[in-house]
């Protein structure tokens, strides 16, 4: 039976050179952290479905809990640590607090992993529902135009 020392290099290095490079490329640990701390969000079943919601639009806790089928106070939850995570941020428009992703990182994730054309298709067709309805698209949030 062979030993662990058995599949051991005798040597400290071999290649130096590509150990090197590599260094040379390789994020800080912080950046490691931060990507773990992504996936961590990304592992939870609910969150996703609440990040992929914010991806089409930004939603309030009740309208979110509705389309989840969920409690207001489990989506408030999560969305706590979607907040603390940096992956949601949120705006009061008078009593409503509105919450959207913080960036385009999720949304990018979500388009690799479901496809382009779904989300696409999506976005398409509440374009043309917005200009039906005679709204036009400002920052995130809707304005009548009629």
């Amino acid at each position: 039976m062979k030993t662990d020392s058995q599949y051991m290099c005798d040597v400290e290095v071999i290649h130096k050179d590509l150990v090197d490079s590599v260094r040379k490329l390789m994020p800080d640990k912080q950046d490691f952290y931060d990507m773990a701390n992504l996936y961590k969000m990304l592992a939870d079943y609910t969150r996703v479905r609440i990040l992929w919601a914010l991806s089409c639009r930004p939603m309030c806790v009740c309208d979110l809990a509705v389309l989840l089928d969920m409690k207001k106070s489990a989506i408030s939850h999560q969305l706590k640590f979607l907040r603390i995570s940096n992956l949601v941020k949120y705006e009061k428009q008078g009593q409503i607090v509105f919450y959207s992703l913080a960036d385009d990182h999720v949304k990018d994730i979500f388009e690799k992993g479901f496809g382009k054309s779904k989300l696409l298709d999506f976005k398409l067709a509440e374009a043309r529902r917005r200009r039906e309805r005679g709204e036009e698209e400002r920052g995130g949030w809707r304005r009548t135009t009629k």
